[in-house]
């Protein structure tokens, strides 16, 4: 084995953790491999020689680029990142596979990636290294361009943020399902009041159709409005099979062998907190039907 070689491989060993980092900072699975292979060519174009702690190294270079993507995002005045959907991980019911284990260990549902997404870059790159990697302020504040103190405190004051969402989500996914398929039924029938009875009073709906490039068209918030719209949820449970969304019970609508719509859940409490729905066309073209079915 020549030096690329053995330095390739050295990365493809960081590659899992590098694509977890960026994955959290981003919410978007493309951009969280932009900025992966962006990695790559900074490290085969470097002195690898010099760089004592490759995994060190790779992170703070991954979480550079994030950084830079994420202030680029705030410029943006066409993309309104508080009502952003971020990309689903979308995965057999029957499990996940260790690629997507990997990338959505510390259960990274879409309910924290939204709350992420409402954070500045920098508390978010605090929040991330710090409070999901391990990574000291020390090495942090650098990134930021901030003291080791004011990165600590962009941390603190994003984990105020995190910490002030809905409850803590049911992780057992049959229980999940359990919930989900009690409002798939209600719904189908057409039942406002079983509806509203699996529903969290402050539930929260966000469906992207694509009609804006990057935002969301629709939010809405509360169990009767929710509940309002049980014939858009009726169909699309046409054609669809149930699926993990991010770890969590989910279903994906199919039509004419090609999915057009996927939904997400959060369960807690015995009740769901917040429905994702993201039906564009764009964004849903890269799923592969046949890695979903049993």
């Amino acid at each position: 084995m020549d030096d690329g070689e053995f330095l390739a491989a050295r990365f493809e060993e960081h590659r899992p953790h590098l694509r977890a980092v960026a994955y959290r900072m981003l919410g978007s699975v493309s951009e969280a491999d932009d900025a992966v292979q962006e990695a790559w060519l900074r490290l085969s174009g470097a002195n690898s020689d010099e760089v004592e702690n490759l995994g060190g190294w790779l992170t703070t270079v991954v979480a550079r680029v994030a950084l830079n993507v994420l202030r680029t995002r705030r410029r943006r005045p066409e993309e309104p990142l508080e009502t952003h959907l971020p990309d689903p991980i979308i995965s057999n019911a029957a499990g996940m596979d260790p690629e997507d284990e990997a990338l959505l260990a510390d259960s990274v549902g879409l309910a924290l990636l939204v709350v992420l997404d409402a954070l500045t870059p920098a508390e978010r790159l605090a929040f991330v290294l710090h409070d999901m990697f391990a990574v000291s302020f020390e090495d942090i504040a650098p990134i930021i361009e901030r003291t080791p103190t004011a990165a600590r405190q962009l941390a603190s004051r994003a984990r105020r943020r995190v910490r002030g969402a809905p409850a803590t989500p049911e992780v057992d996914t049959a229980r999940q399902r359990e919930v989900v398929d009690a409002f798939l039924a209600a719904s189908r029938h057409g039942d406002f009041d079983a509806l509203v009875a699996v529903l969290d009073p402050d539930v929260v709906l966000r469906a992207d159709t694509g009609a804006v490039p990057g935002a969301v068209t629709r939010v809405i918030r509360g169990a009767a409005a929710v509940a309002n719209q049980a014939l858009t949820f009726a169909r699309f449970q046409r054609a669809s099979q149930p699926v993990l969304v991010n770890g969590s019970a989910g279903l994906v609508s199919i039509a004419d062998g090609q999915p057009v719509a996927v939904m997400g859940f959060t369960v807690a409490d015995g009740r769901i907190t917040e429905i994702d729905i993201l039906a564009d066309p764009d964004r849903l073209r890269d799923i592969d039907l046949d890695t979903l079915r049993d």
